[in-house]
């Protein structure tokens, strides 16, 4: 669960939105032809949005809920660590501009890959880090890749990101998406309060967000 201080704070910032919170999300549809899909969790997905839409290739990102059982699950339900499903960003790209292996490369050094309670401030089994694989050739580089990172031992400490088969994955609700181009302020605010920015220069120094 989020401390007190972020609580107070999110309530501020979504509180206008309640009365929406309990609309039932729906599962994201298939990519257009040509494009690819690409799923990763890793804590808020407010700020997994950002690193890959300023990617070349990246068609879309689009903030959800996956790896859980709960069918249509809402924001409310997910945050209240009920649903088996975490917070995650699907991204929709062309694979002849951006390699699945460079998605992944960011996706590492935007997360805290040795953090296996949450992300940052956001504690508990719904923002935990997930790779979810669409297909065997994206396991493959997947498992690669974390590999690599875990015998670089660059972190000091066990890789804990869970690969796993994607499931269904449910579009949140529309004041989640693109919520940094939206509200910027209150974004930055967040990843502040949240100690994002600093864990991640911590981990990954210039490399990381």
């Amino acid at each position: 669960m989020r401390p007190l201080s972020l609580l107070l704070a999110l309530g501020l910032l979504l509180g206008a939105h309640a009365a929406r919170a309990d609309e039932r999300t729906l599962a994201a549809l298939p990519p257009p032809a040509g494009m690819a899909v690409a799923t990763f969790a890793g804590g808020c997905f407010w700020c997994m949005e950002p690193p890959f839409d300023k990617l070349p290739g990246v068609v879309s990102t689009t903030s959800g809920y996956t790896g859980g059982t709960k069918v249509g699950a809402t924001y409310r339900e997910v945050s209240a660590g009920n649903t088996g499903h975490t917070e995650a960003v699907r991204i929709v790209y062309d694979p002849a501009k951006v390699s699945y292996g460079n998605l992944v490369a960011v996706f590492w050094r935007n997360v805290d890959p040795v953090d296996a309670g949450g992300q940052f401030c956001d504690r508990g089994d719904e923002y935990r880090t997930g790779i979810f694989v669409h297909d065997a050739e994206q396991r493959r580089v997947a498992e690669e890749s974390k590999r690599q990172l875990a015998e670089s031992n660059r972190l000091g400490k066990p890789i804990v990101t869970h690969i796993v088969d994607a499931g269904p994955f449910y579009v949140a609700e529309e004041y989640h998406q693109d919520y940094y181009v939206k509200n910027p302020t209150k974004y930055q605010f967040y990843r502040w309060n949240c100690g994002r920015d600093a864990r991640l220069q911590e981990l990954w120094g210039k490399e990381g967000s």
